[in-house]
């Protein structure tokens, strides 16, 4: 009877194993071949990496202190803001300014309960103090040098400052919600 060609590459793999087999167990010259102990691997299957973002082209942004920079332009009445340049330069992607929160401090004013739509948010103190209430952290005293991080939509407010605070804040994205919350 004539032997059946195998009709797939698995088939003639056995076939060529069982050979190899029979070959190994018969006395072996010293012109014999070894069978190969290689092995085949089979890739696995990788997820495609997820795109990434195209970020916006940036520039180079400098901004020198000037008192006259300070503008009460910006989220808060009682406060004003000196814009550093980020958001321009950054095309949106961050904002950074230096706050001075005007004294004295009227609590009926500044202690409401809120939070931010941002992806990061941090505050450093250049002077003075700012006492916070943060959801999860409590109240805490923050003076000059202390730095903080809001996470996203943390639900926060201001207790309390000092006549000569300055804070340097950063945040991202430059353009964002900010939702005061009722109490």
């Amino acid at each position: 009877m004539a032997k059946k060609k195998p009709t797939s590459r698995a088939a003639s793999r056995t076939t060529a194993q069982k050979k190899s087999t029979r070959k190994a167990s018969k006395p072996a010259s010293k012109t014999a071949a070894k069978p190969s102990a290689r092995k085949k691997l089979k890739s696995k299957a990788r997820a495609a990496p997820a795109a990434k973002r195209a970020r916006p082209k940036q520039r180079i942004a400098i901004s020198h202190y000037r008192d006259e920079d300070f503008k009460a332009d910006g989220l808060r009445a009682y406060a004003h803001y000196r814009d550093l340049g980020v958001a321009a330069a950054s095309q949106g992607v961050a904002q950074a300014h230096v706050i001075r929160l005007i004294g004295p401090c009227n609590p009926a004013e500044v202690s409401k309960l809120h939070f931010h739509d941002v992806e990061f948010q941090m505050v450093y103190v250049l002077k003075g103090w700012v006492k916070t209430y943060l959801e999860g952290q409590g109240e805490t005293l923050m003076q000059t040098g202390s730095a903080w991080t809001q996470p996203p939509r943390v639900k926060h407010l201001i207790l309390d400052y000092s006549d000569d605070v300055e804070l340097l804040e950063v945040i991202l994205p430059a353009e964002f919600k900010t939702v005061e919350l009722a109490t």
